[in-house]
């Protein structure tokens, strides 16, 4: 594996990173993406490198000092490294936006950001910003990747179509010079409550955590990488671009999650970034698929998965050699190797981030021959602080601490963690700063953990994220409502009860699976009314039951509420990384709620 990477000894600000790929390598694909004309295109980092001399030109040309902040609203594409490229070489400060985001926590950032110029990818997302009832305060030109209609433009003075906005520019200007300490970025956290807190990111915060996360794997220039988590996700930012920019990988933009299994195959990929999430679907289009087949198919699959894990357990060291390992060749002929080649077939690190991974998950994947490997970390770390090793892997922990990453147990078991990768701070938030960075540098990640003797670290619950029962047990809602959500029937999960006598939850079907439940107990699996039927809850409480078996028997679901609409980005219950706006989703169902606890 071929690894000619560039070190942040070498050159330490990202746009230099950028010159220094470029002059190394200006006839190597970059980038391929998926054109408008429903081909898969190629981009060498030469031709990169001229698109970003335009964009350099054109931000100039807007007035645009060093220190003033830029906004991208875009998808995953050449576009989002151009644009972030040629911003940070002028000293610009780019504020990654989630494409998805709802318009008027958009308008919050672009404002306490101060943003002056915002890309978006179409001028819908503009006519979204308009219809909001917060102004923009700040921006003076919002670029449309996609053509504006002339009565759009005529409306707003400050929208222009990017390619006449590019046009006009002149040649390419001298790019100015950043220090390893410079505020590069803002990333906006999509908290779960309150409102987003702005994280000060500086290039030497990126290319630190870059650098060290690429000496945890066997990764090169011959490597592909996958890319479908947005390029707003630090984890995506950081390992999906940053990290391959430095070894010269290829970098493929995945066209949509829908169209992910096709582009698997299409790419055949080397290497996968991506959030439980995904591999929690996979999973359960497996399971669903194993249903329909024959008793002898399912445990030919059972076999597949419990050698495969015998042979991962004895390769890392901590199970003996067993004669059963002898079955292997020929399981991963007829199962294995059938089901990764749906995921492009040629896959030597796939990692998982950015929230815990069931076990039932990992085990399968892994047993099935998958280099799974799990790691940990913070948007206000850059964001890794921790990650398996492919020779050093306990799928139930978040592995052992990057190189130059020190971590430590403080008070109250939280996991806290200090190195070149922690945050500058919150902008314009100077005491939830404080609250999160300690006078020496450390910074407390929110998360109990323990550190095992051999280094690797176990994220033991959250400290906030407790249910405490009115009998005073305590309860892991996140740990539970992972398990529950291995059942395909239970699309998400909210589990509440902080005060109450017992726990109830707030459960949103998954529709295929609903249906067929529906018929097999004779109601109407559109009628929402039959959702309250007594037996409908009893089958779903058992359902649930069976879930949470291995938790402690106080940790028992006793009352349901369902429904079929789910919660989104868009109506306001998800952040933009998928995760349940707990707070929100108990505040729109409080009538609900109360009534799962009334007379008790």
């Amino acid at each position: 594996m071929e690894n000619h990477a560039i070190t942040p000894e070498e050159v330490p600000t990202i746009p230099e990173v950028f010159r220094e790929r470029v002059k190394r390598s200006p006839d190597a694909v970059a980038y391929r993406y998926f054109d408008d004309g429903g081909q898969w295109r190629e981009i060498t980092w030469r031709q990169v490198a001229d698109e970003v001399a335009r964009w350099q030109s054109a931000f100039l040309k807007e007035g645009l000092q060093a220190g003033d902040k830029v906004a991208l609203m875009l998808r995953n594409s050449p576009s989002w490294v151009v644009f972030d490229q040629a911003a940070l070489s002028l000293g610009l400060v780019t504020v990654p936006i989630y494409i998805d985001d709802r318009p008027d926590n958009v308008a919050y950032i672009l404002n306490h950001a101060e943003v002056k110029l915002l890309a978006v990818q179409e001028h819908e997302q503009w006519k979204a910003l308009l219809a909001c009832s917060t102004p923009l305060q700040y921006v003076q030109r919002i670029v449309s990747l996609e053509a504006p209609g002339e009565s759009d433009l005529a409306a707003d003075e400050r929208l222009a179509a990017v390619d006449g906005w590019l046009k006009e520019a002149d040649e390419a200007p001298q790019a100015r010079a950043c220090q390893p300490e410079s505020l590069a970025s803002i990333v906006y956290t999509s908290g779960t409550t309150g409102r987003p807190k702005g994280v000060m990111l500086s290039h030497k915060n990126f290319l630190s955590n870059a650098w060290a996360s690429i000496q945890c794997a066997p990764v090169g220039s011959d490597d592909v990488f996958l890319s479908f988590l947005p390029l707003s996700h630090t984890l995506e930012r950081t390992a999906g671009y940053l990290l391959p920019l430095m070894i010269g990988a290829q970098v493929a933009y995945a066209r949509s999650v829908p169209q992910l299994a096709e582009d698997l195959v299409t790419i055949k990929p080397t290497v996968l970034i991506s959030v439980p999430r995904i591999y929690e679907r996979v999973y359960g289009k497996i399971k669903d698929g194993l249903k329909e087949k024959p008793p002898l198919a399912q445990k030919l699959f059972g076999l597949a998965v419990d050698v495969g894990w015998a042979r991962f357990e004895h390769e890392q060291g901590r199970a003996p050699w067993s004669p059963k390992l002898l079955l292997w060749p020929l399981l991963d002929k007829l199962v294995a190797s059938k089901v990764l080649e749906k995921l492009g077939g040629r896959l030597r690190i796939a990692i998982c981030g950015g929230a815990p991974l069931s076990s039932d998950v990992a085990r399968l994947f892994i047993g099935l021959g998958l280099p799974l490997i799990q790691g940990y970390g913070l948007t206000e770390f850059s964001p890794v602080i921790s990650v398996n090793r492919l020779d050093d892997n306990i799928p139930s922990s978040i592995g052992t601490p990057l190189p130059g990453v020190e971590v430590r147990i403080g008070e109250d078991d939280e996991l806290q963690a200090r190195g070149d990768s922690v945050m500058l701070g919150y902008w314009k938030n100077e005491e939830a700063t404080r609250e999160v960075i300690t006078e020496d540098g450390w910074l407390r990640t929110g998360d109990k953990a323990r550190i095992d003797p051999d280094g690797h670290l176990y994220i033991t619950g959250r400290l906030k994220d407790i249910i405490v029962l009115a009998t005073g047990e305590k309860v892991p809602p996140a740990d539970m409502e992972m398990a529950i959500a291995l059942d395909g029937l239970f699309e998400q999960v909210v589990v509440i009860g902080e005060g109450r006598p017992y726990l109830s939850a707030l459960v949103v079907l998954n529709p295929e699976h609903w249906a067929v439940l529906a018929r097999e107990m004779g109601v109407n699996p559109e009628d929402p009314g039959c959702l309250c039927e007594h037996k409908v809850t009893k089958v779903v409480l058992d359902r649930l039951a069976r879930c949470i078996k291995d938790f402690p028997g106080y940790a028992q679901i006793r009352s349901v509420t369902l429904y079929l609409d789910p919660w989104t980005v868009e109506n306001g219950f998800l952040t933009p990384t998928l995760k349940i706006k707990r707070s929100r989703v108990m505040e729109a169902c409080a009538e609900d709620i109360e009534a799962m606890y009334a007379g008790h």
